[in-house]
């Protein structure tokens, strides 16, 4: 088995990104371009093989290519993404994981965007926000009810995606912000907290036995680095400053399916 990481540079554009919680700021495409570098070698380092889909200059979102699909062990869900601008994003994604996996769609009106969805297991939690609908949701279940998978709703305040809000960092270990969602709404998880003066920490992306995770949340990192040391799980610090600017996370930047 491969680990399989679908990857998409750093558009030119990526300046008139779009956004809902953050003010805008400058941001250094060169500087960019060179933290996406050095998260390819991350994920290089957790056992990946990168797959780079052709840059899209004129889409600004275009790197964030998590939005656009969700991959499943047996098919790729290619999403309807809640912002308009963001729809013609998943062509060329979706011409990529077509080598990998059977390819179902989202359908309008319905609106989907990966980085609501969360997986732990064989249950897949979808968040209920501005960019993913209940119909979303309910597409998403029909697709992945037929192998056997479950879909549940959880309810987003305060931040763009359910994994601005939540991620794994383990088979049930689940680092969070419970001011942006009910820590209940998970089950029965080990829950680690973020920093209450880094509330956007909580974004982390789980590969095997290690974590990529954004050097810039430093009172968060020395908590999550001592969960994972129990577990044998290496906490690998990267800068993603840039990106950041453009409401985007470490999970954000790629798609990780087994081949």
């Amino acid at each position: 088995m491969t680990l399989t990481a679908i990857v998409r540079p750093v558009s030119r554009s990526i300046a008139q990104c779009e956004l809902t919680h953050l003010s805008r700021e400058p941001i250094d495409y060169d500087a960019a371009v060179r933290q996406h570098a050095d998260y390819e070698a991350a994920l290089m380092r957790s056992g990946c093989e990168v797959v780079r889909v052709p840059a899209a200059d004129d889409m600004p979102d275009a790197v964030f290519v998590e939005d656009v699909a969700i991959v499943l062990d047996e098919l790729a869900v290619m999403t309807r993404p809640g912002a308009p601008a963001r729809r013609d994003e998943g062509f060329e994604v979706e011409a990529a994981l077509a080598r990998f996996r059977k390819i179902v769609r989202i359908t309008e009106p319905a609106t989907l965007d990966g980085g609501d969805v969360l997986r732990v297991g064989r249950t897949f939690f979808v968040g209920r926000s501005a960019r993913t609908s209940n119909e979303g949701i309910e597409q998403l279940r029909r697709h992945a009810s037929e192998f056997g998978c479950e879909v549940r709703a959880v309810d987003v305040h305060g931040c763009l995606h359910l994994k601005s809000a939540v991620t794994a960092v383990g088979e049930s270990t689940l680092l969070g912000n419970s001011t942006y969602v009910d820590r209940g709404a998970f089950g029965e998880v080990d829950w680690i907290d973020v920093d209450a003066r880094e509330p956007m920490a909580a974004n982390a992306l789980w590969i095997g036995n290690r974590v990529i995770y954004p050097k810039a949340f430093v009172h968060t990192s020395r908590v999550l680095r001592e969960h994972l040391k129990a577990r044998k799980t290496t906490l690998d610090l990267i800068d993603a400053s840039e990106l950041a600017k453009a409401e985007g996370g470490v999970t954000c930047c790629c798609l990780i399916l087994r081949t």
